[in-house]
């Protein structure tokens, strides 16, 4: 059976992480690195890039800790949820760029959301504010 034209599909379900359409919210692929215990990452989690000498070029949350001469820069946003086990890395969509909500940015319980991560996000073209809650 087909569904009429003028039929209600579905609805939109708003979260707040979007706070602006410029710049375009963009997605693209990320390798997550696989953990110690089985986690699910929600959609706004920030994800910083692995990097330096000891780096592998995968991502983390913000606010993980950083092996010896590994950098951990933030880097994208979540745009979906994903589970991230301990025997293999997951691929996930994020955004690398867009201009998001601060209040709805999810990371790390022990870190706290830096200027530098804000100017790290914005070096690569992720706008931060903050917006009420509607």
């Amino acid at each position: 059976m087909s569904n009429r034209l003028d039929e209600t599909l579905g609805t939109v379900g708003y979260d707040n992480l979007i706070n602006g359409l410029y710049p375009p919210a963009e997605p693209f692929s990320v390798v997550i690195r696989k953990g110690s215990a089985e986690t699910t990452y929600k959609r706004g989690t920030v994800l910083a890039l692995s990097g330096g000498t000891a780096g592998d070029g995968k991502y983390v949350i913000l606010g993980t800790a950083a092996a010896s001469n590994e950098t951990l820069t933030a880097n994208c946003v979540l745009a979906e949820d994903v589970t991230v086990g301990t025997a293999n890395d997951e691929t996930a969509v994020a955004y690398r760029t867009g201009h998001f909500n601060s209040n709805a940015l999810i990371m790390d319980d022990e870190h706290t959301f830096s200027a530098a991560d804000k100017e790290a996000l914005r070096g690569v073209g992720i706008l931060i504010s903050d917006a009420v809650e509607i």
